[in-house]
């Protein structure tokens, strides 16, 4: 299932084995970039967008520290956004396109080793220091030695980051590694070295950290607020992956400790902006005059993301889980229809794919490429995958799913689960079929 409800107020190519390096204002996994090395603004930002007011955001639970770098404590939103630059930045109207933001040139050896960046001379702190190599090698080592495990984790795959020229730096992949790998570096938020250098990365902070992004925060309680201002003279203003965007004089984002008191303060005017996810408040919490009046408009949103799933999830390492034929038949008979009309108000659509609203969205029967790998696999792979597109089971949602759980029981019958005295029980090992749910809930 997959809800998509928003509530508001108002590369060349990825550069195969070739024989010459490839050198580019940007880089992409698929396609040829949409932008070439002369264009202005992306096409969804307006250049011409006034820069100022104050758009304060209503947010639910609380932060303790500064430092969104690390395991310890929780931080507030936005903060490695709005405070930092990365290498690169991401086209949000390609499917996986960056180009540079930090970096002024971006070259790839032929055989994907290693991708070597030109940083802006301009690009700097806060403070007025450069943006050097220095903070581009120490950032990577500092992350994934002392950082949130994530981040070791995540750039595994790249082994250094070495200065080779005043304002070079070169990071340099492991062997055998993916063609994602110069797009993945690219999305480093740089931190500066000179004032991380004598503090405690590992310890959580409510001091303003030191950035070189489009925002600064000024004011800051602890569990209660956080407010980011726009950099005046912020370097990085004009460049074409930035030009129409972070227009907001002010970012202010409030914390409320449940839902029901944000709605109350949204429909009371005291901030602006709530992204809302359950349907149930979708369709019953804003039945208010201002909506009626338009004074506060609810709006859903069309997005390009792709949703994921929200679902239960089977451990296969049971038993009774390891055969697709029990997944199956639970899958038969849950009734998704009847739940989405009387539980969710209609407004679910059901998954039918793990990329759901996604160009990655499988859609009809294989072919090309995608068929080939496939017949690798033939006999490995379920025959259906072949001669048929996956669709879920449905009912009619009346609740009377006879057709279903007749399906359902024929493929537990088929799996060795027999009702023996009114019990579900496997034929041959007499294991009782009993399912543990884990749930994560505030309730």
């Amino acid at each position: 299932m997959r809800i998509a409800l928003f509530f508001t107020i108002a590369f060349l190519a990825a550069p195969p084995l070739q024989a010459e390096n490839y050198v580019g204002h940007g880089i992409s996994l698929y396609n040829e970039l949409k932008y070439g090395p002369d264009f202005t603004h992306f096409e969804y930002a307006n250049p011409d967008a006034p820069k100022t007011g104050t758009f304060l955001i209503g947010w639910i639970g609380t932060f303790d520290s500064l430092n969104p770098f690390i395991l310890k404590g929780t931080t507030p939103p936005r903060m490695s956004a709005l405070l930092y630059d990365t290498l690169t930045e991401h086209a949000d109207d390609e499917i996986f396109s960056e180009y540079g933001r930090l970096t002024e040139r971006i070259e790839v050896s032929a055989d994907n080793s290693w991708v070597l960046y030109t940083l802006r001379k301009e690009a700097r702190w806060h403070d007025g220091q450069p943006v050097t190599p220095e903070d581009v090698i120490f950032t990577l080592d500092i992350l994934k030695t002392k950082g949130h495990p994530y981040y070791d984790s995540y750039y595994s795959d790249i082994e250094k980051a070495e200065k080779v020229g005043e304002r070079q730096v070169k990071i340099i992949f492991g062997a055998g590694t993916n063609k994602e790998l110069p797009l993945i570096a690219g999305q480093l938020a740089i931190l500066p070295k000179h004032y991380w250098e004598g503090r405690d990365f590992t310890e959580t902070t409510l001091e303003p950290p030191l950035g070189s992004g489009p925002y600064k925060i000024t004011a800051v309680e602890a569990g209660r607020f956080i407010t980011y201002e726009r950099v005046d003279d912020y370097w990085g203003r004009d460049l074409p992956v930035n030009k129409g965007r972070f227009n907001f004089d002010r970012i202010q984002f409030d914390y409320y400790r449940d839902q029901t008191v944000a709605i109350e303060a949204l429909k009371a005017g005291e901030f602006d902006y709530r992204r809302e996810n359950s349907s149930k408040d979708w369709a019953t919490s804003y039945d208010v005059p201002a909506v009626d009046e338009g004074t506060l408009v609810k709006d859903p949103l069309p997005h390009r993301r792709s949703t994921g799933m929200q679902a239960f999830v089977f451990n296969t390492r049971r038993d009774k889980f390891a055969d697709r034929r029990v997944r199956q038949a639970l899958g038969y008979a849950f009734d998704f229809e009847w739940t989405n009309k009387n539980l969710f108000y209609g407004l679910y659509q059901r998954t039918t794919s793990y990329f759901a609203n996604s160009e990655l969205a499988s859609e009809g029967l294989p072919q090309g490429r995608e068929l080939e790998i496939l017949e690798a696999y033939r006999g490995r792979v379920p025959d259906e995958v072949f001669t048929g597109a996956y669709e879920p089971p449905s009912t009619d949602g009346s609740g009377q799913i006879r057709t279903n759980l007749r399906a359902a029981t024929k493929l537990l019958d088929a799996a060795g689960w027999k009702i023996v005295d009114g019990v579900l029980t496997h034929e041959e090992t007499g294991a009782v079929m009993e399912i543990e749910i884990l749930l994560y809930t505030a309730s």
